[in-house]
């Protein structure tokens, strides 16, 4: 698992050699950090769409609470990021360590939580969550699985908080 790791992040690094894509990947990182884009699409959401503003800013709490929590992991875990192996990054990161991936999580948290509340979250956050994802191992900050953790906090994160996010109602 170790050495399909290190293949992974070496051949996803290798498209951040083609500008265009080092410029994306670079953009996704920034947006996401902190969950701030995430954060930004829930409070814009809870605004827009008035008749679903509960739902919107419990949403917004989920993918909030599960980026805390994939903190609190990064914490335990102490995964030295790629760059400790000799990958270049091509952003810089606010912390050491790299599993799980926090951009994955509340990414994968926000596709989640926003895509239960109507056709603009089901069909424009999902893909924005899953290049989100892809950023993070182009730009040389994170390994394949740490990413892959960081989606599945995210994903159970929202999901365990489904029935709260929609005031009690289970969402089919």
């Amino acid at each position: 698992m170790h050495d399909m790791d290190h293949r992974l992040l070496a051949a996803l690094r290798d498209c951040g050699a083609n500008p265009r894509v080092a410029s994306a990947a670079r953009a996704l990182s920034w947006s996401g950090e902190h969950g701030a884009l995430w954060i930004a699409a829930g409070l814009t959401g809870a605004y827009v769409d008035r008749e679903r503003r509960g739902a919107w800013l419990r949403g917004t709490a989920l993918t909030v609470a599960a980026h805390l929590v994939s903190m609190g992991v990064k914490q335990v875990v102490r995964r030295p990021r790629p760059g400790s192996r000799g990958v270049v990054p091509l952003v810089r990161t606010s912390g050491r360590h790299s599993f799980p991936s926090s951009h994955a999580t509340s990414a994968a948290a926000a596709a989640v939580a926003y895509g239960a509340l109507g056709p603009v979250g089901a069909h424009l956050v999902p893909p924005l969550a899953a290049a989100m994802c892809v950023s993070r191992m182009v730009v040389g900050v994170h390994y394949p699985t740490d990413v892959a953790a960081g989606a599945a906090l995210g994903a159970l994160t929202a999901r365990a908080g489904a029935a709260w996010m929609n005031g009690g109602r289970t969402h089919a």
